[in-house]
């Protein structure tokens, strides 16, 4: 049983297009001896047109752009690329493979060929796995420096070769060959079969995600509570506060009992509240804090940013 390490780089990504060009390989047996690397240069039919994930900055890939015209379409190379991916006698692996799955499954639509069918494994979802760390995508260059592997970005059979050298990483960490990690990691594969995609997972992300949205269920909870009792509050016209908006962090939000508190005392001020940062006045955020809501406020010139101590120094007053 070999491992086949794939990592593909497009030339324009949009909602429902992938334009395909460059598919890089390396093929190893099960110890990490690598049995071939390759670079599969496609004509993407089509302008490159790259950004980065927000849409913003483009990126830049290693190659010469303008000989791409010189090279076969996706269609051309179609039935070696699916031989390749097909092999039961390879496993397939790639870093935040369901990413270029979806590109695969994209570019097979716009040539109209058939879906491909196969399995496979995520060394990111590796990873994290490994780590216990599902908090945020680790990106290929962010693991590959944690785990000392040097590469050039971008170009698809070096992403490929340095995905195969976390994963090698990993294996030599616990002292074990890939299917074994799989198994201790508690692994679930994804798949692609008749255009439709499945995700891998594994026990430990399943279990996050699980506490993730039970936590977002009682965050909910709290919130509603939390501006029902706001709805009961009524304002004191004559107060310092008078005319002033207030705004919580999340976290004070959070704290039922103290986000009633501290409205209780502004509201007798005068003062009211709004969920939505860009009508307040003052937003009150615990020290430290560096939540995407508190970080928004802070770029807001006109919004007055203080800790709990700040407000209830000013209640004080």
């Amino acid at each position: 049983m070999n491992l086949l390490f794939f990592d593909i780089e497009c030339a324009c990504v949009r909602k429902n297009v992938a334009k395909i060009c460059a598919f890089g390989y390396v093929l190893c047996n099960k110890k990490f001896k690598i049995l071939k690397k390759e670079d599969i240069l496609i004509n993407p039919r089509g302008e490159f047109r790259l950004t980065d994930r927000n849409g913003g900055k483009g990126l830049v890939l290693p190659y010469a752009y303008e000989d791409f015209v010189k090279y076969p379409r996706f269609s051309k190379v179609y039935k070696r690329i699916k031989a390749m991916l097909e092999n039961k006698n390879n496993v397939i692996l790639g870093h935040s493979t369901i990413n270029d799955v979806k590109y695969l499954n994209l570019e097979t639509k716009r040539f109209q060929l058939p879906s491909f069918e196969f399995t496979y494994s995520d060394s990111q979802l590796l990873y994290m796995t490994y780590i216990n760390d599902f908090s945020r995508q680790l990106g290929l260059e962010h693991i590959a420096s944690n785990l000392g592997v040097e590469f050039t970005p971008h170009r698809a059979a070096d992403d490929a070769y340095a995905t195969m050298k976390v994963v090698e990483a990993m294996c030599n960490e616990q002292n074990c060959g890939y299917h074994e990690l799989a198994h201790r990691l508690r692994l679930k594969e994804g798949k692609i079969t008749n255009y439709t995609i499945t995700a891998p997972s594994s026990h430990a992300m399943r279990s996050h995600s699980a506490q993730t949205r039970a936590l977002k269920r009682e965050r909910a909870k709290i919130h509603t509570q939390f501006f029902s009792y706001l709805g009961k509050l009524k304002e004191n016209k004559e107060g310092k506060f008078k005319g002033k908006i207030f705004t919580f962090s999340r976290g004070i939000e959070d704290d039922l009992e103290l986000s009633k508190r501290l409205a209780d005392e502004i509201y007798a001020c005068g003062g009211i509240y709004s969920m939505h940062i860009t009508h307040c006045h003052y937003f009150i955020a615990e020290k430290g804090d560096t939540s995407p809501r508190t970080v928004n406020a802070l770029k807001i010139p006109r919004i007055q940013v203080i800790d709990i101590a700040e407000l209830e120094a000013m209640l004080r007053d």
